[in-house]
């Protein structure tokens, strides 16, 4: 049952914030979504957006401005949260880039974080589920973005579930994440030393062995003054993944942006587009 905490008019549609008690999570989860003057009416396709370190489902509807193009296409937006809260585990806010707001999207298979801190099914299954059957969202028209850590995690949830995504984007993401500091730090603690358990939720290991190819492409967008590029984001390694794999990829790189939402703003639109000529038509 969803618990609405909050309701703006946005763009002739609505904004919204609702909680519910996550039975994946096993503790409340808040997310946030955007509906379409459309969906007073009929039921519209969905994006969810996954974002980035130590944002939360409030992140991205406050500072990314996409509701507005959302609403030229009819499409609703839902972001979740980054992680667990209240989950108690100790030291999981003793650091930024691990722990709350730090999910990684996978499901935690190491003590204490595999009571909780199981974000994977609860993206892919239960808030999925769950807005389909309480929203005017149609389960058949999904795609998936994200930013960042978020951008891992989507471009990884489509590539190992296509039959569940019809399209999907990023903006910076960590894009091979078995080699970066983030994404050992994360893996480690989630998933334990096996790096052979890592692939799973690593794009550039998983784009070789998607069951099916997006076809009308995947968009990502790199700000190239991103501070974090060199060390952690390694859209090279995706890029020559997709090559070899065949799977066609658009990703473009922007001299003089950076990590943060001033990047993600000025490119949304563009990826609200690229979208809806999938979900829309």
């Amino acid at each position: 049952m969803l618990e609405l905490i909050e309701s703006h008019a946005s763009f002739g549609g609505t904004q919204r914030i609702y909680r519910h008690e996550s039975k994946a999570i096993g503790l409340p989860m808040r997310f946030s979504v955007f509906l379409p003057k459309e969906a007073s009416q009929q039921r519209v396709p969905a994006l969810f957006y996954l974002a980035g370190l130590t944002c939360t489902e409030e992140t991205f509807p406050i500072k990314s401005g996409a509701q507005r193009f959302a609403a030229q296409h009819g499409i609703a937006l839902i972001s979740p949260d980054t992680s667990p809260r209240g989950a108690g585990v100790p030291g999981e806010t003793d650091a930024w880039d691990f722990g709350v707001g730090a999910g990684f999207y996978v499901d935690a298979t190491q003590s204490p974080w595999s009571k909780h801190y199981r974000m994977y099914s609860y993206v892919r299954d239960e808030l999925r589920e769950t807005v389909v059957s309480e929203l005017a969202i149609d389960g058949t028209r999904l795609g998936i973005f994200g930013h960042s850590m978020g951008g891992h995690g989507a471009l990884m949830l489509a590539l190992r579930n296509p039959d569940i995504y019809r399209s999907v984007s990023a903006f910076a993401p960590i894009a091979a994440p078995m080699r970066c500091p983030w994404g050992e730090k994360a893996f480690g603690g989630y998933l334990g030393a096996d790096r052979e358990a890592w692939k799973q939720y690593d794009a550039s290991e998983l784009v070789g062995k998607a069951t099916r190819k997006f076809a009308e492409g995947i968009l990502v967008d790199q700000g190239m003054a991103d501070q974090f590029l060199a060390q952690q984001l390694n859209p090279d390694v995706f890029e020559a993944a997709c090559k070899a794999a065949g799977q066609p990829l658009t990703l473009r790189r922007h001299d003089g942006y950076d990590h943060g939402y001033f990047f993600i703003s000025t490119f949304v639109e563009d990826h609200l587009a690229h979208h809806a000529r999938v979900l829309v038509g």
